[in-house]
């Protein structure tokens, strides 16, 4: 029984150099960016709510932005009514929340246009997707979660 004590620290230590290996991260180097895609509004608002929630606890620690497409981009309209679900804070609050963080937020202008729908709909502080904001709001990879 002596040597579980041992096993467990080599293990533990074991596992802390594959999680900064699997991460890429050490001490002063660039953290990766987290990148939210959301594809889905009003019709599921437990998913977009989710995803608003991930984004504001990812970034705490890391670069973040949230991007919205297809039917998501409804989300993300100046009269766009709040999306509720359950225990989650609510779409509007959630989404200035982030913004005041400086999170940047993205609408694709395409799904925008097949929404009947122009850059001048976005609710402040929302952004047209542009290819090189896209790729360049973090220094490191480029880490996403679909919602």
């Amino acid at each position: 029984m002596r040597s579980l004590p041992r096993v467990f620290l080599l293990t533990l230590a074991a596992l802390s150099l594959l999680f900064l290996g699997a991460t890429g991260t050490s001490a002063g180097e660039t953290r990766d960016g987290m990148l939210l895609h959301i594809s889905r509004g009003s019709d599921d608002p437990h998913r977009v709510l989710m995803a608003l929630s991930m984004a504001a606890m990812l970034a705490e620690d890391q670069p973040v932005l949230v991007y919205f497409d297809i039917t998501g981009v409804e989300v993300v309209l100046k009269d766009a009514a709040p999306l509720t679900y359950s225990h989650f804070t609510p779409s509007d609050v959630q989404l200035k929340a982030l913004l005041d963080k400086g999170v940047t937020i993205m609408a694709c202008p395409g799904c925008l246009k097949a929404a009947g729908k122009t850059p001048a709909d976005l609710a402040d502080g929302i952004q047209v997707a542009d290819k090189t904001k896209f790729f360049s709001f973090t220094e490191g990879r480029i880490v996403t979660l679909d919602y």
